[in-house]
């Protein structure tokens, strides 16, 4: 059994990933910027944790005592071109989505690498490998996250510290709620409207017609690194996923454009 402390629980994968390592015996500590989301959530422990404060962090960690698994599934999103969006919104993305595991880590692995022992597992996007049009921000902070969390792979895996960064492709979460619309984003009279219209579709083609499927299969992948004894560095969540990101690794780059084009039939 494992206490773990889980960023992001409001909603979608972060209160998926409570339930099911609460349903597999491990002590969660479910945390969120409010609180009173977390309610109705059967976890050991409820607290609220904003990872772009540093008060609020260091609050938490001293409430939630020694952390065995933490992680990191706090994000947000921005869309819109990249010539377009502006640079605070992009920094409102960097400030949760790459900081906000900074700080986590910052605080957390200190006590792991002591112990020598403790997982960090690192919720990115197969976004953090493959860039979408008119989400280059969002892909910017997720590509980040995928250098970050191979870093301290390397640096920490010394002292019995495992990292996982688990890459999700579409899910059905309300992650919408988190994210935004920035710049030329949703205006009808931007030169971009066309591209939006076309990317819109882009999850239904992936998937091949087929719904997004919820959180509960990240939460399995995140659950499953946490109790493997021997964990990959990078796991794919989803059938796109893993479709995408092994035929990402088989091509060059016009090669892959032009299989991603056509499975999104994007015609821009």
């Amino acid at each position: 059994m494992a206490r773990v402390l889980i960023t992001g629980c409001s909603t979608g994968i972060g209160r998926e990933t409570a339930l099911e390592l609460t349903r597999r015996g491990h002590e969660v500590i479910a945390t969120a910027r409010r609180p009173e989301t977390l309610d109705d959530l059967d976890v050991k422990e409820r607290l609220a944790l904003d990872v772009t404060d540093q008060a609020s962090i260091a609050a938490a960690v001293a409430a939630a005592g020694e952390v065995d698994v933490l992680v990191n599934n706090a994000g947000v999103g921005v869309r819109g071109p990249v010539e377009a969006v502006p640079l605070d919104d992009a920094r409102w993305a960097f400030e949760t989505n790459v900081f906000g595991v900074i700080r986590m880590v910052q605080a957390i692995v200190p006590a792991m690498r002591e112990r020598g022992s403790g997982t960090i597992v690192n919720v990115s996007s197969a976004a953090g490998r493959i860039g979408l049009p008119l989400s280059g921000h969002y892909s910017t902070t997720k590509f980040a996250l995928e250098a970050l969390s191979e870093v301290l792979h390397y640096e920490v895996s010394h002292f019995g510290v495992r990292v996982v960064i688990v890459e999700p492709g579409f899910i059905a979460t309300s992650f919408g709620e988190n994210s935004r619309w920035a710049g030329m984003g949703e205006d009808e009279s931007s030169p971009y409207a066309p591209l939006r219209r076309q990317i819109e579709s882009a999850d239904t083609n992936a998937l091949g017609g087929e719904q997004r499927p919820g959180p509960d299969i990240v939460a399995t992948a995140i659950a499953d690194a946490v109790e493997s004894d021997d964990p990959p560095l990078r796991v794919p969540a989803g059938v796109d996923a893993e479709m995408a990101l092994a035929t990402r690794a088989q091509l060059d780059d016009a090669a892959f454009e032009k299989i991603m084009r056509q499975t999104l039939k994007i015609d821009w």
